[in-house]
């Protein structure tokens, strides 16, 4: 029992010196992360942030992969929540508008896109970036083939692209940007 609850003392402290991570760039971008911040964030002493995540990179690459994780598992239980209700491509693509509204204009959705921009700067955090497309491209795929689309995986990309692309418009501009009508034009093209 002792040991269990040690190791997850180790994985609540790892997810919170992450979490803290996140919140902190989403704050003062990839510039501002300091071990300062990152402590004063997740409520740790300096050395166990260090004995966690000895560089950097590590804990960037880390913190992506937390997000990712956890972002598509929020979005599968969404998709989950009407596998069954056997959605009209207008309707899926209504849905997904209404899920991109949904999401906060803060500093949790700036995090993501502070470190895709830190992965195009340094090649030791590229993995973490493509295995996060990759799971944003999984969940695609399986949605689209659900709406009995020809060739989901090959789709799977550029909607995973418009739709980033739509949600940075959105955090840019400050303002909400429709998606349902481009994404239908997208798929729409897609069945030819």
């Amino acid at each position: 029992m002792a040991g269990s609850a040690s190791a997850a003392g180790v994985v609540s402290t790892r997810a919170a010196i992450l979490r803290a991570t996140l919140k902190v760039v989403g704050e003062q971008g990839v510039g501002g992360l300091t071990n300062r911040r990152i402590v004063a964030a997740a409520g740790v002493s300096l050395g166990t942030l260090t004995y966690h995540f000895p560089s950097q990179t590590e804990l960037l690459r880390e913190a992506m992969l937390l997000f990712a994780e956890e972002e598509t598992a929020k979005l599968a239980a969404i998709v989950e929540g009407h596998r069954t209700d056997e959605l009209s491509l207008e309707q899926a693509a209504s849905l997904v508008e209404q899920v991109i509204r949904q999401l906060p204009f803060g500093t949790d959705e700036l995090a993501p896109h502070e470190l895709y921009l830190q992965a195009a700067r340094d090649p030791d955090l590229r993995e973490a970036s493509e295995r996060c497309f990759a799971a944003y491209d999984e969940l695609a795929t399986a949605i689209l083939g659900a709406l009995g689309l020809p060739d989901p995986a090959r789709l799977a990309g550029p909607v995973v692209a418009l739709i980033a692309g739509l949600q940075l418009r959105r955090l840019a501009t400050g303002t909400d940007v429709p998606a349902a009508e481009p994404l239908m034009m997208l798929l729409h093209g897609a069945r030819g």
